[in-house]
Parts: C-alpha cells; structure tokens; sequence
C-alpha cells in the first residue's frame, strides 16, 4: 500500500519517519519544503502538492495544525480532494473541531474515496516512539484497512462511530489533560515557594492516588526550566476555545429544555 503524508511539524514528521521506518511506500507534502529533506534522506518520496499525493497514494494521512489549515490542505486549490477517487482513502490525524471533520468528509466522500478522521492522544515524544493513541471516526473499512499503519505509529486506536465522534472525544481528553497540567504547575510553584524539594514532589506525586505518566515525564523537565514545545500553548487554548462553545451550547440547550418544563408546568395546573 503506497502511502501519503501530508504536514510535517512537531506530530507529522515523527509519525512519518516511523512509517518510513517501517519499510513503507511514503510520499510527503509539506508547506515548508525544507521540512521534507529529512524523509527524502531516508527513503521517502516528495509530491509536489496534496492533490499530487493524493493521486500518486492509495490513503493519504495529513496532519495540520489547525482546522483552517486542515480545510485548505484538504479541500483548497491543489487540495487533496482533486487526487481523490473511488478506492482511494483519506485519514485526517489532524485536531479539528467535529463541525469542520463533517466537512471535510462530505467533500473527500462526494470524490467516491473513504474517509477516517483520527486525531491522536499524545505529544511530540509519544509520536517520535510510536505510542499514539488514535481516536478514529468514519468509515470503518477504511479503519481496518490502515490498521496496521496506524499501528506503526501508535501503541492503541479506538473505533468510536460516526465523523465527529473522534474530534469530540479528542476535545475532552484534552480538557482534562490541560486542566490536570495547570493544577500541576501551580502544585509546583506553591511547593518551591513553601521550600519543597520540586524532586521529591514529583516523586511523592508520582506514588500516590493522583500518579500519571504525564507529571513523571513533564515533571523533570519543568524542574530544569526546559519547555521545548512538545503541544504548543496556542493549540491548547484554541482547543480550550472550542470546549468553552460546547458548553455554552449545551447550557443554552438546558436553558430551554428547562423553559419547556415550565411551560408545561404552568399548564398542567
């Protein structure tokens, strides 16, 4: 199976290079074409834009940093959308919103191709080791078809059903995950401001009740004062951006299911 790649920042180069690794057939795209070198280096091929990977792979992966980014690669002049057709598939790891994965997959489905959106638990190390979780949505012979690539690049995947099920699931791992990473910081700053040993902390941490392999890794780090980006802030609080329009979505819906209760209330007595 030759495959595609599209996107190759701090997520898109490690998983490539594992799939290249791996002895695959990988063609790269990249808007930055230096980003490239580094797989041609090693075996991989280089398409001149997404359409011409799309066309020359039989599934195309692309992992953008944004949904805008996402749409345009997929569906923009010399998207990926003009390369596709009928047996051909297209798997988005990229982090997307739910309404703009149902978008995409309209316009890579209306080519005849498959579409899986799969967006991933984990950062730049978890990609470098091929330890990814996939939280996949779509077409699910499409989903094991690329099975065993996914597997190169990660060590779980998830079928979870119907486009916007991964991004949704995405979105709320990444919630927690950011609000147990602030909780964590200002863990940290208080105990160096109280005199605590910030090693002993994270030991401490990491043996109780509230141990997760995210404090042991970032942990030493943050004690040295080294934070290469490994999941850039501005992502996260784009991320944060959208849960906060779920919720109030959501609350707008209470809102007027609890109108509706009083209505009814009120004409029941």
């Amino acid at each position: 199976m030759s495959i595609g790649f599209l996107g190759l920042g701090i997520m898109g180069s490690p998983m490539a290079h594992n799939l290249v690794k791996a002895g695959c057939d990988v063609t790269v795209w990249n808007r930055t074409t230096s980003k490239c070198d580094s797989l041609l280096n090693i075996g991989a091929k280089y398409g001149s834009s997404p359409e011409s990977v799309a066309s020359a792979c039989d599934v195309t992966f692309s992992m953008l940093a944004d949904p805008g980014s996402a749409m345009e690669v997929a569906c923009g002049k010399q998207g990926a959308v003009h390369g596709l057709g009928p047996g051909k598939g297209y798997v988005d790891v990229s982090t997307v919103d739910g309404q703009s994965s149902k978008a995409i997959s309209i316009a890579i489905k209306a080519t005849g191709a498959q579409f899986l959106e799969a967006p991933v638990s984990g950062s730049k190390k978890p990609a470098e080791e091929g330890k990814l979780i996939f939280l996949t949505a779509g077409d699910k012979s499409l989903y094991h078809e690329v099975a065993p690539i996914l597997d190169i690049m990660g060590k779980s995947r998830f079928y979870l059903g119907d486009v916007g099920n991964g991004a949704a699931m995405k979105l709320v791992v990444n919630m927690i995950m950011g609000s147990m990473m602030a909780s964590f910081s200002e863990g940290m700053i208080l105990g160096q401001k109280m005199g605590l040993d910030p090693g002993v902390l994270v030991e401490v941490i990491s043996q109780g009740a509230i141990s997760a392999p995210m404090y042991s890794m970032k942990g030493p780090s943050m004690i040295k004062g080294s934070y290469a980006p490994a999941f850039p802030l501005k992502h996260q609080q784009k991320l944060n951006s959208r849960i906060c329009d779920l919720h109030w979505l959501w609350l707008k819906k209470c809102h007027s299911l609890f109108q509706l209760l009083q209505l009814r209330m009120n004409y029941t007595r």
